[in-house]
């Protein structure tokens, strides 16, 4: 047993004084009675910590190469082709040093775990590894050596649009039919058998323009799991989809395979107001990226809306061009204000918008993942954050002001301590690997440095 002391934390019914927090040899919270026994860790402020939903891990190693002008507007589009042209040069090696950078990066900021969508699976070329879940493995190993809580989301990618045309030569990596597609998903989950016991296994089909209809049915009817879509991110994908169904992406998913609460929905960024609203109601969670939305130009998710509706928002870093909890969550309530030339806009009457946002990526992020985390509560994952009280920012800043402060005029530098599912990762502000997963991510960059 370790106990933890909190001069405050964030309960599920409010903030607390002088909290302790008992955690068992199985990651979870067993008690938050006093006891007599010594304690392990003294914390300021201690809060639950949140998962982030949505990583393409290998993106992070192009952070800062797409911000020349090609020909023509850029757009999403081109910085596709961009991505296709660097991912070739990927090797597993490469994938699973940039992994765990990427994922020692979020618990730093404050993530306790990550929702791997993850759909570089073969050779460049496309011919498959001896092993067909090779970069599986390599994910594997990343959170291995990291900690973090891990969602493995395999993808399903299998045609190049939505008219079924093949996959181009920077898709083919990524392409399985549906067949081989469930040998990968056997071969994943033991890839992850090793980790520890809050590791989850999910399902991705990419998109309804990268996946077939019967394909997407396949997926749906033979996994349990999470199950990870991107949706309604782009206008060239709305439109393509409406040309080929007849309906819009939303519309068609609503009328032919309406989600539920195992689902979550990756960007939504270009929905119509009834769309919003119908799709919030199935309590399928939004998975929002926020900063990366912003970076491609995918548009702004309509959250007054949706939270209108008591839909569930997660958030995640996409391309994680720039890692960073608090600066996601600003980014998504600033983009609103924008958009709505109002302020406060995801406040309600009892909550501020610091304490809404960050309850909602709690309760959201530990639904898209499939898993026991969210609060700090018995039966729940040790998933954890502790802030530095003496930050002169807190100075004098109580209950959900604290919240506020953090995201709103604060950073990652507040983080002090990180714990996923009760493993003491992230101590005085840095991994506790970090040295080592730097030093390899240094070397990985120079060898790439030369690729774009």
């Amino acid at each position: 047993m370790r106990i933890l002391q909190a001069k405050s934390a964030l309960l599920p019914d409010g903030w607390a004084r002088d909290v302790t927090v008992q955690i068992g040899a199985d990651g979870r919270i067993f008690s938050l009675e006093p006891t007599s026994n010594a304690v392990d860790h003294h914390v300021d402020i201690l809060l639950p910590a949140p998962a982030n939903v949505h990583s393409h891990a290998f993106q992070r190693a192009m952070a800062g190469l797409s911000e020349r002008r090609s020909a023509g507007q850029d757009s999403f589009w081109t910085w596709r082709q961009l991505m296709f042209r660097f991912l070739d040069q990927l090797t597993p090696d490469d994938v699973q040093i940039i992994a765990a950078q990427v994922q020692m990066e979020m618990l730093e900021a404050g993530f306790a775990a990550v929702g791997e969508f993850h759909y570089l699976h073969h050779r460049p070329g496309g011919a498959p590894y001896g092993d067909l879940a090779e970069m599986s493995v390599r994910i594997a190993a990343a959170a291995d050596q990291t900690g973090i809580g891990l969602t493995l989301l395999p993808v399903l990618y299998h045609q190049g649009g939505v008219d079924g045309r093949d996959l181009g030569p920077g898709q083919v990596r990524f392409g399985n039919d549906p067949e081989r597609f469930f040998r990968l998903l056997e071969a994943a989950d033991q890839a992850i058998s090793t980790l520890p016991d809050d590791t989850v296994l999910g399902a991705a089909p990419h998109s309804l323009r990268a996946v077939s209809r019967g394909a997407l049915r396949e997926v749906i009817a033979n996994t349990t799991g999470p199950l990870h879509l991107h949706l309604a991110e782009q206008k060239a994908e709305v439109d393509e989809i409406s040309k080929a169904y007849g309906a819009r992406p939303v519309e068609w998913l609503l009328d032919n395979h309406p989600p539920d609460k195992r689902w979550c929905l990756i960007h939504c960024t270009q929905m119509l107001a009834h769309e919003t609203s119908q799709l919030a109601a199935t309590g399928a969670v939004a998975g929002l990226c926020p900063i990366t939305e912003g970076s491609l130009g995918d548009g702004i998710f309509d959250g007054a809306r949706w939270i209108a509706q008591q839909g569930a928002i997660a958030i995640g870093s996409d391309s994680n061009i720039r890692i960073s909890l608090a600066e996601e969550l600003r980014q998504l309530e600033y983009t609103q204000r924008l958009r709505d030339h109002a302020r406060a806009v995801m406040a309600t009457q009892n909550r501020s918008t610091g304490r809404f946002l960050y309850d909602a990526a709690l309760s959201g992020g530990a639904q898209a993942m499939g898993r026991a985390s969210g609060a700090i509560a018995p039966g729940h994952y040790a998933d954890l954050l502790a802030l530095d009280g003496g930050a002169v920012d807190l100075t004098g800043r109580q209950g959900d002001l604290v919240l506020d402060t953090w995201i709103f005029a604060g950073d990652d530098r507040l983080v002090r301590d990180v714990w996923s599912a009760g493993r003491h990762l992230v101590q005085h502000g840095q991994h506790i690997a970090r040295a080592e997963i730097t030093a390899n991510y240094r070397a990985c960059l120079a060898r790439l440095r030369d690729v774009i």
